[in-house]
């Protein structure tokens, strides 16, 4: 607990200051970490500033234990200026109770700028402002947003924040975005939005799920080695970032999903591609990213082909392969059942190959989109909205290469306003 709320202070504080004095904060915890946190936000903010502790609760199943079931979050939401702040009022359904009561009356309402009105119908009287106690159902196993991600947010939770706290515009930022639900949101809520995240897994998950429900979305991304300097950078710095990126560069599944460190068995990635009438085939990927490269890493690669009963092999390497190496990888030979002409079952790639488009001989696979459209910068990229959720390491910027726990995703371009 002190190593989490240590790494948290040091975030909490870049987060203040970059923050708009309109702006808020909602940072989202458990109960076992929300009263250290709210202490570390009242030192940094000010407990004037304290808006207000949200209790999101849900339904789950739950084991029966010698204490009462565990069935919400917490949510703090710190504004910089509480009188400045920017904030909407939301409403929630009435319950069926009071709606019975109001039937038929008139009543004076408070909505939030407009000041006092008469409610006079039926819909009006149907909506009450929301209180600090949220019901929203965590994600359903089958439910059609769900990526897959262990912490994944339902977006209906992040469009209620955003709402509440942004207009139209202006810009959110959620430094340790996962799967992408805030930057999701965010889109469909016409803001612009800055993600960054640890992983690269969680970048193309990100890219995958804004082509999929946003596809008019523009943004650009930052961190992802596009140089061979970039990628050294990275498998200096994290050795397992690094295979989960390089196998992606040739359309690899990712073999461990969530950057789980562990023995991998040999396989780094796994490209699944239809063979026509032999069924599916398997590539196995192994990355390399060490200056001490062998024959004998081929020769355990050509192992786990046998192992694994797959078609296909291909070596990653961060440095060109030596002559035996390369021996070794022809000596495999070819598929034997291909439904896309003569293949070889092992061959060996450079990451500085692979950059400049060379690729190995594969049959075809989906492959990652490596360029995005750019936007223009406006004079609206300030943050006006954070929303802390996890956490990881601080930013470091190398040479060519942004270090890829604080990449950043881009932002919508603004409309054209009219006056």
């Amino acid at each position: 607990m002190m190593a989490y709320l240590a790494m948290m202070a040091v975030r909490l504080v870049e987060m203040q200051k970059k923050l708009k004095p309109n702006g808020s904060i909602y940072l989202h915890c458990d109960p076992t970490a929300s009263h250290y946190l709210k202490i570390l936000m009242d030192a940094l903010f000010g407990h004037m500033c304290f808006r207000n502790e949200v209790v999101w609760c849900y339904r789950k199943w739950s084991v029966a234990a010698n204490q009462f079931v565990r069935n919400h979050d917490i949510i703090l939401f710190y504004s910089n200026d509480a009188a400045a702040s920017q904030f909407n009022v939301q409403y929630v359904e009435t319950s069926a109770g009071t709606k019975k009561r109001w039937k038929g009356k008139k009543q004076l309402a408070i909505f939030g700028d407009d000041g006092v009105r008469q409610a006079s119908s039926v819909e009006d009287e149907a909506k009450t402002p929301c209180p600090d106690w949220w019901e929203i159902s965590i994600i359903n196993p089958n439910a059609q947003e769900r990526l897959g991600y262990p912490t994944q947010k339902p977006l209906k939770l992040l469009e209620r924040i955003i709402r509440a706290s942004s207009n139209p515009d202006d810009l959110m930022l959620d430094p340790f975005c996962g799967c992408g639900t805030a930057v999701d949101a965010a889109e469909m809520l016409d803001r612009q939005w800055i993600g960054i995240d640890i992983a690269h897994y969680a970048t193309t998950l990100i890219e995958e799920r804004l082509a999929r429900w946003r596809p008019d979305a523009t943004y650009e991304v930052h961190g992802r080695p596009t140089t061979l300097a970039g990628a050294r950078n990275l498998a200096a710095r994290d050795k397992h970032q690094f295979q989960w990126w390089a196998a992606w560069l040739l359309g690899a599944q990712s073999y461990k999903r969530d950057q789980k460190k562990g023995a991998d068995q040999g396989i780094d990635g796994i490209i699944a591609y239809k063979n026509g009438p032999f069924g599916d085939g398997r590539i196995i990927i192994s990355v390399k990213g060490g200056e001490n490269v062998g024959v004998a890493m081929v020769r355990d690669l050509r192992g786990v082909i046998e192992r694994e009963e797959a078609e296909m092999g291909i070596l990653i390497s961060l440095i060109d392969p030596t002559a035996p190496m390369v021996t070794e990888a022809a000596a495999a030979g070819f598929v034997s059942r291909s439904a896309h002409g003569r293949l070889p079952r092992l061959q060996i790639a450079t990451i500085a190959d692979i950059l400049e488009g060379k690729v190995p001989q594969m049959p075809p696979v989906p492959r990652p989109e490596y360029h995005v459209q750019k936007r223009k910068r406006t004079s609206r990229d300030q943050l006006e909205l954070l929303l802390a959720v996890s956490g990881d390491a601080p930013p470091a910027i190398k040479g060519d290469y942004i270090d890829p726990r604080f990449m950043r995703f881009g932002a919508k371009r603004p409309r054209a306003r009219s006056g």
